[in-house]
């Protein structure tokens, strides 16, 4: 059975999905919570527990505008700014806690032969994730709308390690993260396996501010790489660590979201649900 957590994103999902084809209209609330099957009070209730804004505000950071809007304004600084230890607010301390580490080759030599790997599922505000990790960090992170899916693509990434599904303290150190407590942080390290292209780009993901966006291009020029755009958005593609490295934060330079790996209506949480919170 669905987790009443579940149940709930899928309804703000299923909101979200229809605010983004009609966010030109400006819907009520009324033809917003009739969408999910909930009285207007009941659905403006939950919407604000869950992104801290009403339906209303909510749409503001949804649209195409917006996006076009934090592009221009934060473009020429945005890496600049990540990088300064003075980040204004707590929520985006986080960014400073986050370190990665990549795998030697013995490391995931055949398959991860060598590798124990633990593993767990969680809730989040974007639906249930599976989370793993290694005696050096977490090695993997993925929204699991089908757990065991989910945990097939795990071991596809790393076919010949040990595997057991528990949760410890690596693990709960990260999923600290959806919850903004960032005192209850430590340093959280990631331990990946990827080239030293993949690595480079991941780790300016990292250093993207919460509810900020930039796009492939920015990143490519961040790392002396103008002409690698391509390259960028496929070594964004394949980030092996959902929400912890902000790939959801990369957009088109139009301004459009584009594509994203768990979702597209996920990803458009994720913005809004970050702007929303530092707004």
């Amino acid at each position: 059975m669905e987790s009443l957590n579940t149940i709930d994103y899928n309804r703000i999902a299923a909101a979200i999905e229809y605010l983004k084809v009609n966010f030109k209209a400006q819907p009520s609330l009324e033809a917003i919570a009739e969408q999910v099957h909930l009285s207007p009070f009941h659905f403006q209730r939950m919407f604000k527990e869950w992104a801290g804004v009403t339906p209303k505000k909510f749409l503001q950071y949804l649209s195409v505008e917006y996006a076009k809007r934090i592009l221009k304004d934060k473009q020429a600084t945005l890496f600049d700014a990540a990088y300064e230890t003075g980040l204004s607010g707590t929520s985006r301390l986080h960014d400073l806690f986050i370190n990665i580490e990549g795998m030697t080759p013995g490391e995931f030599k055949n398959g991860g032969a060598q590798l124990q790997i633990n593993y767990s599922f969680a809730e989040s505000p974007f639906g249930s994730v599976l989370v793993a990790s290694t005696a050096k960090g977490i090695c993997y992170m993925a929204f699991a709308d089908d757990e065991i899916l989910a945990v097939e693509e795990l071991k596809k990434s790393f076919p010949n390690a040990q595997y057991r599904q528990v949760l410890d303290r690596i693990q709960q150190n990260a999923l600290y993260i959806f919850t903004q407590d960032w005192q209850r942080l430590s340093e959280i390290r990631l331990h990946l396996k990827g080239t030293p292209f993949q690595l480079k780009v991941w780790e300016t993901l990292i250093k993207i501010p919460m509810g900020k966006l930039t796009t492939y291009g920015a990143i490519a020029g961040s790392i002396d790489s103008a002409k690698a755009s391509r390259a960028v958005g496929t070594a964004v593609g394949n980030n092996p660590v959902a929400f912890l490295i902000p790939c959801h934060r990369v957009i088109r330079s139009t301004g459009e979201l584009g594509e994203y790996h768990w979702g597209n209506t996920r990803k458009t949480a994720m913005i809004g649900w970050e702007a929303a919170k530092i707004g």
